[in-house]
């Protein structure tokens, strides 16, 4: 999907195909090859060429599809200038209904689980917490509904991808 933004206050169109777990991102003619965990609302941990980058975004309110990108402790201004585009593409994934799969975001240790299988829950509440590389990172729902499957035990190693939890 190509995608016209503004980074930065400069038009720069953004090519991301999705590519199994992750995505294929090109940017003034270089190619990223991306793969994508969210461990929560807004906090994405991008895995690439073997190295993970916390970003963090926040739409902007006082800019119409603005939005706020952090990455290794820089401030980006993003604009999304064709937001049809993107509004389809994640309405589409999002997962607000039907379900929901959390999945471990890389290798680590299940240090706690906070919820039972069968329990309600709403969306944003935490789960499971993972630790990996030192830190630990709880997998929220994102979707308010019932965990239908729970597949996390405190102890246990997990690799990236195994599946945490379901909720529908």
């Amino acid at each position: 999907m190509k995608l016209l933004t503004e980074i930065e206050g400069e038009r720069r169109t953004l090519d991301v195909q999705r590519n199994g777990h992750g995505f294929t991102v090109e940017l003034d003619g270089r190619r990223y090859e991306i793969e994508v965990y969210r461990p929560e609302t807004g906090v994405y941990l991008l895995l690439a060429e073997g190295r993970v980058y916390e970003c963090r975004v926040r739409e902007e309110s006082e800019a119409p599809n603005g939005y706020r990108v952090s990455i290794r402790g820089r401030n980006y201004p993003v604009k999304v200038l064709d937001p049809r585009r993107l509004r389809n593409a994640s309405g589409a994934a999002s997962g607000a209904s039907g379900r929901a799969v959390i999945t471990a975001p890389m290798p680590g240790k299940v240090v706690r689980v906070l919820v039972e299988q069968g329990a309600q829950v709403e969306a944003g509440v935490g789960l499971v917490v993972v630790e990996a590389m030192k830190m630990q990172n709880e997998m929220k729902s994102p979707k308010s509904g019932k965990v239908i499957e729970l597949r996390a035990r405190e102890g246990t190693t997990v690799n990236a991808g195994d599946v945490l939890a379901v909720v529908e």
